[in-house]
């Protein structure tokens, strides 16, 4: 079996990161360890996941000004994660009332309902539902 198992996105700080998946998207808390960097500076290990996934991201916190330059601009300001939700109207509205930045209104395409947002390091996502 081969599968991908985590995607990393670069954050400010793990506790705003943490709280803006968890509480506004509603992913889970998988795991918030203590780490160490490879020159050993403390860190925390930070893993969030839509509830069922398999999936999951790593919140990485910056390290650096290379990596900081990198905050919100990790595609090139390309969409590149996609949320799925089964109740695409619902999902919005609670997203709009938790003040997320919405840069392109839904709109209806072949493959459903879509609504492109910023994360809270300003990633592209794209909202996705069923039309």
């Amino acid at each position: 079996m081969v599968q991908i198992d985590l995607v990393a996105l670069i954050v400010d700080e793990y506790d705003p990161a943490i709280a803006f998946f968890t509480d506004v998207l509603g992913f889970d808390l998988i795991e918030d360890s203590p780490s160490l960097t490879n020159d050993g500076r403390p860190k925390r290990w930070v893993v969030v996941r839509p509830p069922g996934a398999q999936t999951g991201i790593l919140l990485a916190r910056v390290d650096g000004e290379h990596q900081r330059a990198a905050i919100g601009n990790q595609l090139a300001g390309r969409v590149g994660f996609f949320l799925r939700v089964n109740d695409f109207d619902a999902a919005y509205r609670r997203m709009v009332e938790a003040d997320v930045t919405f840069v392109r209104e839904p709109r209806t395409e072949p493959y459903g309902r879509v609504a492109v947002f910023l994360d809270i390091a300003g990633n592209r996502w794209d909202l996705l539902g069923a039309s």
